[in-house]
């Protein structure tokens, strides 16, 4: 028991996941994750706007974390022959794009996912900031008070 084979799981998984692929099958597709829906499956976006339903390869299970809004590579023909009659999972999983920059330089990345930037947030967002002070609140208050007492 002198290893961590957990520990050696993780690690692999992750150095599997840092790089990118040279090229891509005609089965596979970068994908944008838009809902995880519970039992390592997950609801993702293609490019073309398609929503599928993919499921998380074993490999990955309990070691890396899949975030809404993510990108995943999935493998649409590697789950063709253990699919179930009826089922509704159409692919898997295969890769998660942890460097986002370095998959976007990728010839196969597709231009219908902008990139995410930060820049444009909406002003009037208060994530992140904090509450307004008593003062602010009280000042409000009297401008709102003040405009009462002008009135006839």
């Amino acid at each position: 028991m002198g290893k961590h084979p957990k520990r050696n799981t993780l690690a692999a998984a992750a150095e599997e996941s840092a790089t990118p692929p040279d090229q891509l099958t005609d089965s596979q597709s970068v994908a944008r994750v838009v809902k995880a829906e519970g039992n390592h499956l997950y609801t993702c976006a293609l490019p073309n706007g398609k929503p599928i339903l993919v499921e998380l390869e074993t490999r990955f299970r309990s070691t890396i974390w899949i975030k809404r809004g993510g990108y995943v590579l999935v493998d649409l023909a590697s789950i063709e022959a253990e699919r179930a009659p009826g089922s509704k999972v159409v692919g898997e999983i295969i890769n998660v794009v942890r460097d986002e920059k370095q998959w976007r330089k990728q010839p196969y990345w597709p231009k219908k996912f902008p990139k995410n930037s930060y820049d444009d947030e909406d002003e009037d967002s208060t994530v992140g900031k904090m509450p307004p002070s008593d003062s602010e609140e009280e000042e409000e208050g009297e401008e709102e008070e003040g405009d009462n007492d002008k009135k006839p």
